[in-house]
């Protein structure tokens, strides 16, 4: 483990990461977040209550761990049980941060985390080292989250207008089609009225003739 609660990636055995997911940061609560649970369980270790205080608090410490990836947030807390919370990036509104009075002493606090849709704080990272800069880590990947998304998006529409664009075509094709059918129809029906006209011509300007038995015609 390295110093001041930062974590190996390599300890994270509880932790399962998707084959292009990496850890930006991981974590715990800073050691110094021990001092108010000292403060109040050593005057009451006599009486055993302040010996529960401080061991709670220890525990808690070494059970809870927090991760920062280039895809979502994790937390993972439990004594006795395990229990892991996952955030993507693409669903994180807001974060702030804040140090209490022995936190702003010791460089630690707490950053908290909301997201679009839900009601108040979904993750906390508490009594973590260096809020502010645990803050800008998260702030860095939700940032290139929805850079990420916005160029999906942009993709999907230049897809959608490629396939009107193909339909329109297609309907443009059929209607010249269907216009050329016509106009041939149309065509050879001029023809054949033509034809007809020619022959009732005929008819109407050449009346038969006869003739009588002695070649007399009439």
């Amino acid at each position: 483990m390295a110093e001041h609660g930062t974590l190996d990636p390599e300890t994270l055995d509880w932790l399962t990461l998707d084959a292009d997911e990496s850890v930006v940061w991981a974590g715990k609560p800073h050691e110094s977040s021990l001092i108010p649970a000292l403060v109040v369980g050593v005057p009451l270790s006599l009486v055993l209550v302040g010996l529960l205080v401080i061991a709670g608090a220890y525990l808690n410490r070494e059970n809870t761990q927090y991760v920062v990836t280039t895809d979502a947030l994790y937390r993972k807390s439990g004594v006795l049980s395990r229990d892991v919370q996952r955030i993507d990036f693409g669903k994180v509104q807001n974060t702030s941060y804040s140090q209490g009075f022995f936190g702003s002493r010791f460089g630690y606090g707490t950053v908290d985390v909301s997201t679009a849709g839900g009601s108040g704080v979904e993750m906390r990272f508490q009594s973590v080292p260096d809020p502010r800069a645990v803050q800008e880590r998260i702030n860095e990947r939700v940032k290139a989250a929805r850079g990420e998304r916005a160029g999906e998006d942009e993709e999907t529409a230049a897809d959608v207008l490629d396939d009107v664009r193909d339909e329109l075509r297609a309907i443009r094709r059929a209607l010249e089609a269907r216009d050329g059918d016509v106009s041939d129809g149309e065509h050879e029906g001029d023809t054949s009225g033509g034809d007809a006209d020619v022959s009732e011509a005929d008819g109407d300007g050449m009346a038969p003739t006869s003739a009588d038995a002695d070649g007399t015609e009439r």
